[in-house]
C-alpha cells in the first residue's frame, strides 16, 4: 500500500507538472524559432511529465491488479503460465503478475 502511495502521488504530481508548463499560456507567447527553441523546450518537458505520469498510473493499476489477485487467492500464480512465480521475483515486485521468461517474452515481442 506504500508503494501505491508512493506512485500515485508521483503520478499527481507530474501531471500538475505538466499542466502547470502551459497554464496561463496564450497561443502566441512560445517563441517556436530557430533562437530561441523555448516551444521545443516546453514541449520536449511537458511530453517528459506526461510520460512519467503515466508510467506511474501503469504501477499503481499493476499494484491494484496484484490486491486483487490477493483477494482472489491467485497472488504468485503467473498470470500467463499458471505457475508459480518465485519468491525472489515477488519480493523485488511484489506486483508482479507473470514469472521472469514470460515478462522477458512479452518485451521481446514488442
Amino acid at each position: 500500500m506504500a508503494e501505491r502511495a508512493k506512485y500515485l502521488h508521483s503520478e499527481e504530481i507530474y501531471r500538475a507538472e505538466a499542466e502547470a508548463l502551459i497554464e496561463g499560456r496564450e497561443p502566441g507567447d512560445v517563441q517556436f524559432d530557430e533562437e530561441s527553441g523555448e516551444g521545443d523546450t516546453l514541449a520536449v518537458e511537458r511530453e517528459r511529465d506526461l510520460a512519467l505520469s503515466a508510467q506511474a498510473r501503469v504501477a499503481v493499476d499493476q499494484i491494484d491488479a496484484a490486491l486483487d489477485r490477493i483477494a482472489a487467492g491467485t497472488y504468485g500464480i503467473c498470470t500467463v503460465s499458471g505457475l508459480r512465480i518465485p519468491q525472489e521475483r515477488l519480493r523485488a515486485i511484489p506486483w508482479a503478475a507473470e514469472r521472469v521468461e514470460y515478462k522477458v517474452g512479452s518485451l521481446q515481442r514488442r
